[in-house]
């Protein structure tokens, strides 16, 4: 009986021992990984274990009024109130315009085109407000949001946290008008710039009735005589394709609106 309850014992001894050495090599396995429970359950963690899944569909989507803040090379986070944080990715060709902070100057009234290096730099030193136009996950538009403007008095109806842009301006009767011979640049879908002899830039908009006349930048040659193109209407796909590149131009606007294109021939 006593030899039986011995061997029970030794027995017993074994199978506890083998158990405390499992638990020991699953202990050192994970800590030689680097990883515990806390890693796998915090936010960047999960963020950038989504974004190395090359099956997983990317968000699509805008993000308004957010804080966009730096997260590793290329990746960043825009939290937006009553929404949770949405991570992105920046590409070669996802626009960004800033105001002041990224890029740009803060006084400016019109948002200047900026590089995702600048993108990059500014958000290491701090969050940014912006807005970002997401699609798979990658942003296509990012566009810094501008300082709300302190109330004088004269504007006391108007939304601190928005910003006039040119089309709000031309809805109140607030566009420019003038001509002005600089080049003409790409900011958006029927939105560009043109700058004056000094690089000051005026944004402005064109419309269904804006003439666009090409010599040989927009469309068009420079030949004006006979058996030459000259001087022929363009169209607006034509436009953006040369703004895009840039290109010399006189533009006539009428209340933020380009009512004749015509580039320098």
């Amino acid at each position: 009986m006593n030899r039986h309850l011995r061997k029970a014992v030794v027995a017993a001894a074994a199978i506890t021992a083998g158990l405390l050495m499992t638990a020991c090599q699953n202990g050192t396995a994970d800590s030689s990984s680097g990883t515990s429970p806390a890693d796998t359950a915090s936010p960047v963690a999960a963020a950038e274990k989504a974004s190395d899944s090359k099956d997983s569909k990317g968000v699509s989507g805008s993000f308004k009024n957010g804080k966009v803040t730096y997260l590793a090379p290329g990746k960043y986070i825009v939290s937006v109130p009553g929404k949770e944080d949405q991570q992105f990715w920046v590409a070669d060709d996802t626009e960004v315009y800033g105001a002041g902070t990224i890029c740009g100057e803060a006084g400016s009234k019109v948002d200047a085109p900026c590089t995702p290096d600048q993108l990059e730099a500014a958000l290491k030193k701090g969050a940014v407000n912006a807005d970002v136009e997401m699609k798979n996950g990658a942003a296509t538009l990012v566009t810094e949001r501008r300082a709300p403007q302190q109330d004088t008095g004269s504007d006391a109806g108007s939304d601190s946290d928005s910003r006039e842009t040119v089309i709000e301006g031309i809805n109140e009767g607030k566009g420019v008008n003038g001509t002005w011979f600089g080049n003409v640049s790409y900011l958006a879908p029927g939105k560009y710039t043109v700058s004056d002899m000094k690089g000051t830039e005026q944004q402005f908009l064109v419309a269904e009735d804006t003439e666009i006349w090409g010599y040989g930048d927009i469309c068009g040659d420079t030949n004006t005589g006979e058996g030459g193109q000259g001087g022929i209407e363009c169209t607006e796909a034509e436009l953006e394709t040369a703004a895009k590149k840039g290109f010399s131009a006189e533009v006539e606007i009428s209340n933020g609106i380009a009512t004749t294109i015509t580039d320098d021939h």
